[in-house]
């Protein structure tokens, strides 16, 4: 790959307002370095879990004095392990994704978004991974940390191209299989596949323990569909275009989308992903920032 490969997409003020913010897991991760995410394995930190009782070989440092004053049984302190985060970002790079509208592409808007979670990520000391979804344009890069490894990730983002069609369900139940232990699948893709084909690749993630988030890039005009004359609507991922008057089929054009926007609220309600859904006329920076604070754990007591 080039080393030529530009890096614009990722703004010094866009990562300066985000720096204050972590990145949070929802659930347990395993790691094999110390870091500021919860592990179900419990072990030796500053936030407690539970007492269980004292078996023979137990660090003695550990036993509650005060409980065996009160009760006259040894109990022993369990803490929450404290672990690192294995991130894998998944960009859809369908042709779908290179729709602008007249603002930026679905595409452009993920790889800004991709990016700033990327360093992110990085900077807390975490692993970083990548899956470019399609057909025509894939590629995977395994989680892993450091800046070297950061650098890679951040070139495979900048030379992304959208084309083809999707290969968002592939990629998806490929790093369930692929991606090591309990991992954060972040995908950015205008989710141009059905409800049911998105309910089995968060099935398959939540089977295998990973904790799934997903950004759903629409751009406005496919929201509002607001054509006043005749238009010629070209399939971006290679079918035929078609010449559509939009006073029409608007009718039944918003019925479909509405139908569908359905189908996919009831399959995250069902599968409990992090679901949100964005309008690329939104600032990503906004985006990111309330999707960071949602993560932020509640504090205990």
């Amino acid at each position: 790959m080039s080393a030529q490969v530009s890096r614009e997409f990722l703004d010094p003020k866009v990562l300066a307002r985000l720096a204050p913010l972590l990145l949070h897991a929802r659930i347990p991760m395993l790691g094999s370095v110390s870091g500021r995410h919860r592990s179900p394995i419990r072990g030796s930190s500053l936030e407690f879990a539970e007492y269980r009782k004292y078996v023979p070989g137990d660090d003695p440092r550990r036993l509650d004095w005060k409980s065996y004053a009160r009760n006259d049984r040894h109990y022993v302190k369990e803490f929450e392990a404290d672990t690192n985060l294995r991130m894998c970002l998944v960009v859809d790079t369908s042709g779908s994704m290179g729709f602008a509208g007249d603002g930026v592409s679905k595409l452009e808007y993920a790889r800004h978004m991709a990016g700033a979670l990327a360093y992110i990520a990085s900077r807390q000391g975490d692993a970083v991974g990548l899956y470019c979804a399609g057909t025509e344009f894939h590629q995977e890069i395994p989680p892993k940390r450091g800046p070297a490894h950061l650098s890679v990730v951040l070139d495979e983002l900048g030379s992304m191209q959208a084309s083809g069609e999707t290969g968002l369900a592939e990629a998806l139940h490929e790093a369930a299989e692929r991606v090591p232990q309990r991992a954060l699948i972040v995908v950015l893709s205008d989710l141009f596949i059905e409800p049911d084909v998105l309910r089995g690749c968060s099935q398959h993630l939540r089977f295998r323990k990973h904790d799934l988030a997903v950004f759903h890039l629409l751009d406005q005009s496919e929201l509002e569909f607001e054509f006043d004359r005749p238009v010629r609507f070209v399939d971006m991922e290679g079918g035929e275009p078609m010449l559509a008057d939009p006073t029409i089929v608007g009718a039944q054009y918003r019925r479909a989308l509405d139908m569908y926007l359905e189908g996919m609220d009831q399959v995250i309600r069902e599968t409990e992903v992090d679901y949100h859904r964005i309008s690329t006329h939104e600032k990503y920076d906004d985006v990111l920032a309330r999707f960071l604070l949602g993560r932020t754990p509640k504090r205990r007591g």
